[in-house]
């Protein structure tokens, strides 16, 4: 997640860009600074980010305890409240296409870890420590519907979360980002802060601060976008810019035979922003979003410029990917409008789940489920509830009583279990449901009302 190694080089190397702030203080300090009196201070939480700071249960390997679970996010919750602080939380709504590939490498990785937590099971007959932890299957799914339990504001995301975060907060003037992302360095927005490092007793954290950072490593706020993208994120792999990286490592060691920063990926830091400085003069500077002195082939300063414009906000830069949402479906024929805008409505409010991502999007994505590989006798969750999925496609996508538009296609999914490998997606055709009636539209299930509707409610999921 985010820019590869920049997280553990300002925690290591940068001491001077980690500032312990109090949330209190930080709190009343902003709204003494603002006009609009009538929210609280605002902060904006990256909700994937705390999942297992929030997770404290002893028990998680057997499917956690929800109940205790419940009681951690309250007290949680309740700690920000009665300091006058606001919380809005976002989790991760779709996978955008251009971070697939980096979504399955996490996948396997963490596939890696169940496989060793069922060894320990088998080889001690007890649950691992907290090393080994993995977040009970789920939890990413119903977390959000438990913080709007609590009365909290949720969205889930359309685009990219990162995104998405950094640019409420900048439009809201919120006091601060709270998450675990060294993109949020990155970003121009609110003040960052770390997660990881919170004190909930105390609410004291640190906060990275990008100006330090800057005047640390030699680089302007803008050069900021240039150095991640090289170093590798979420776009642009670390395998692309491998060869720029080596080069720009050698320049560094022959400028400092001893090295600035003892580790190696604090070299690799302050060598690639030794690099950028070198490429992006004065006269440049807000006139071009990569050099042209970058020697790169068209596909790779392609892969750049689409990489550093994931990180202009609306309004901060002419060529910006622009401030726009998703705005078609991959299966407008079958569909009406209505349906169409009442599911985004509803997916963003986090009062849905899943049928955004195959109306608007046509895929749909299962993470890792603490499964044992290597047990031939129970069948995956994602075969066991397919024919389930297909059932529910079908009351989603279907064909138009005039002709006119045929069968609905397949739905790609991306779900993780045991013996898929995740090249592709699995194409999972609908499947009609079987009623005494002719199958209801979904305007008729959602939109209308009456005994008459509820019977067909009930008799299409069971």
């Amino acid at each position: 997640m985010g820019v590869r190694g920049l997280q553990q080089f300002v925690d290591r190397c940068c001491p001077e860009a980690c500032v312990a702030v109090d949330l209190r203080d930080m709190a009343r300090q902003h709204a003494a600074r603002t006009t609009d009196h009538t929210t609280s201070p605002t902060l904006v939480v990256d909700g994937m980010a705390c999942l297992r700071h929030w997770y404290s249960c002893k028990d998680w390997v057997c499917g956690g305890q929800w109940r205790e679970y419940m009681e951690s996010l309250k007290s949680w919750v309740e700690s920000f409240t009665s300091a006058g602080i606001r919380l809005v939380f976002f989790f991760d709504g779709v996978i955008e296409e251009k971070k697939r590939r980096e979504w399955v490498k996490r996948r396997h990785r963490v596939n890696r870890e169940v496989c060793k937590v069922f060894h320990h099971i088998k080889t001690r007959g007890q649950q691992p420590g907290r090393d080994l932890f993995i977040l009970p299957s789920g939890l990413a799914t119903f977390t959000p519907f438990a913080l709007r339990s609590l009365g909290q504001e949720v969205f889930c995301t359309v685009q990219e979360a990162d995104f998405e975060i950094a640019r409420y907060a900048r439009r809201h003037g919120s006091m601060g980002i709270l998450g675990q992302d060294s993109d949020f360095i990155i970003y121009d927005s609110a003040p960052y802060l770390s997660m990881a490092k919170l004190q909930i007793d105390s609410l004291t954290t640190v906060l990275y601060d990008r100006q330090r950072l800057c005047r640390s490593i030699g680089l302007s706020l803008n050069q900021l976008p240039l150095l991640a993208c090289l170093l590798g994120n979420d776009v642009v792999s670390e395998e692309r810019m491998q060869h720029i990286r080596n080069n720009a490592m050698a320049t560094y060691r022959k400028m400092y035979p001893a090295p600035l920063s003892g580790s190696q990926q604090g070299q690799m830091v302050l060598s690639v922003s030794q690099f950028v400085s070198s490429l992006l003069g004065q006269e440049e500077e807000g006139t071009r979003l990569i050099p042209q002195s970058l020697n790169l082939s068209d596909p790779d300063r392609e892969l750049l410029e689409r990489g550093v414009c994931s990180y202009l906000l609306p309004g901060q830069q002419a060529l910006q990917l622009g401030d726009s949402f998703p705005s078609g479906s991959a299966f407008e024929k079958y569909v009406s409008p209505e349906i169409l805008k009442a599911c985004r409505e509803k997916h963003i409010a986090t009062e849905g789940f899943m049928v955004y991502n195959v109306l608007c999007e046509g895929v749909v994505e299962c993470s890792n489920s603490v499964e044992d590989e290597e047990d031939n006798e129970l069948l995956p969750q994602a075969l066991v509830y397919k024919s389930c999925r297909q059932h529910i496609y079908s009351l989603l996508l279907q064909p138009r009583h005039d002709g006119s538009v045929a069968e609905p296609p397949a739905i790609r999914e991306w779900f993780v279990y045991p013996g898929n490998p995740l090249n592709k997606p699995e194409l999972v055709h609908p499947i009609a449901v079987s009623l005494p009636c002719d199958q209801p539209s979904l305007d008729l299930l959602w939109f209308s009302t009456g005994p008459e509707v509820s019977a067909l409610r009930l008799a299409s999921f069971f």
